[in-house]
């Protein structure tokens, strides 16, 4: 019988919390069983194996993460949209460095709630794109462009890469600026 409490959600929960605190060791079946007080074969009734704790996580990091830049550019438009999407944007990265990378990659093309969850992180970047009249292939390039800015400054910071005594803050607001800048200026 299951630990009363123990669902699927607090598993896969559990386990985003111990990928944030644990990059750098990785996050293992027995590490998460011994977390919730139960055996690692309690784990099976709630996950399939590795690979099914891996997708839960990625789902809802994509979610979550999804979530936190819609509800920053909510209410906004143009530079202030940006702005705040992307200070989210980097906050949660900075947030939750284990589970970031998860947030990166394509979906599956196979799966299904994959696909509807990396969907609507684009929709709200091409919401916020279209305050810029951009749509159709110019919405696709600027959001690679938006997303290749702030994952470089991301995947830099959170990897140790920005160690020089200058301000991170005030080098990400350039980069902000730039974006900005640079999205006020596109052309077709």
């Amino acid at each position: 019988m299951p630990r009363a409490g123990l669902d699927r959600a607090a598993v896969i929960d559990r386990a985003a919390t111990l990928l944030d605190d644990r990059t750098s060791s990785g996050l293992n079946l027995a590490v998460l069983a011994e977390s919730l007080g139960v055996r690692t074969p309690s784990l099976y009734k709630h996950i399939e194996g590795m690979p099914g704790l891996q997708r839960g996580i990625m789902l809802r990091a994509k979610a979550e993460f999804c979530h936190t830049l819609g509800q920053a550019a909510i209410g906004r438009s143009r530079e202030d949209a940006i702005t705040g999407m992307s200070h989210a944007y980097r906050q949660w990265a900075l947030d939750h460095p284990g589970q970031y990378p998860l947030t990166v990659r394509a979906p599956a093309p196979d799966d299904e709630e994959d696909c509807e969850v990396s969907a609507a992180t684009v929709t709200v970047i091409f919401s916020v794109l279209a305050g810029y009249h951009l749509t159709g292939d110019d919405a696709v390039d600027a959001t690679r462009f938006l997303r290749s800015a702030l994952h470089g400054f991301v995947a830099l910071e959170t990897g140790g890469a920005f160690e020089l005594p200058a301000s991170r803050q005030r080098s990400f607001e350039r980069v902000v600026t730039s974006v900005v800048t640079a999205l006020s200026n596109w052309t077709n």
